[in-house]
């Protein structure tokens, strides 16, 4: 360790040692770096104008947002919202409770699983539903500025190749 001058505490020394070696990483260029500052950056964006424009947050959203993409084959139930949002039952939960009240989704029992409760949407939901996907092309216009219409139908479709490796549905993506 180097000697340490008159006033200056070890500590500060350590650090100002270890500070030019902190920056040696640069995430700059790592693909899912960059994939999840983007997805954080569009969510947060999403989050502040649906606040605004519907009183919805972006979890509410999300939420209509699968049990819409859902009920086509069955109403999901709980279990499976948590399983495809990425939240844990409680949180599912918490969430399917203040939607309930605020009467924008419904529950009844599963068909399939009388334990269960499947989550149907009430009519409300559909318009705000509408409205959701209108934000989100507003904040995707402003994410895609600049890019040309090639240019944008090449990265959603390499994006979908992305997504069928890391689900392993590509030919020779892991499994």
């Amino acid at each position: 360790m180097p000697r340490v001058p008159a006033g200056v505490q070890p500590q500060l020394v350590n650090w100002l040692m270890i500070y030019p070696y902190m920056k040696k990483h640069d995430f700059s260029h790592r693909f899912g770096f960059i994939v999840n500052e983007v997805g954080r950056l569009y969510g947060r964006q999403f989050d502040q104008l649906s606040r605004e424009e519907l009183g919805l947050s972006r979890a509410q959203c999300r939420l209509l947002g699968q049990v819409a993409y859902r009920e086509g084959d069955h109403a999901p139930t709980q279990a499976e919202l948590a399983a495809n949002l990425d939240l844990t039952p409680m949180a599912v939960a918490t969430l399917v409770d203040r939607m309930e009240a605020a009467g924008w989704i419904s529950r009844r029992p599963s068909e399939t699983d009388r334990r269960a409760n499947a989550i149907a949407l009430q009519p409300q939901a559909e318009a705000a539903l509408e409205k959701a996907m209108a934000v989100s092309d507003r904040v995707q216009e402003a994410a895609l500025a600049g890019f040309s219409a090639a240019e944008r139908k090449q990265l959603v479709a390499m994006l979908q190749r992305v997504r069928a490796n890391l689900q392993g549905e590509a030919p020779g993506a892991p499994a």
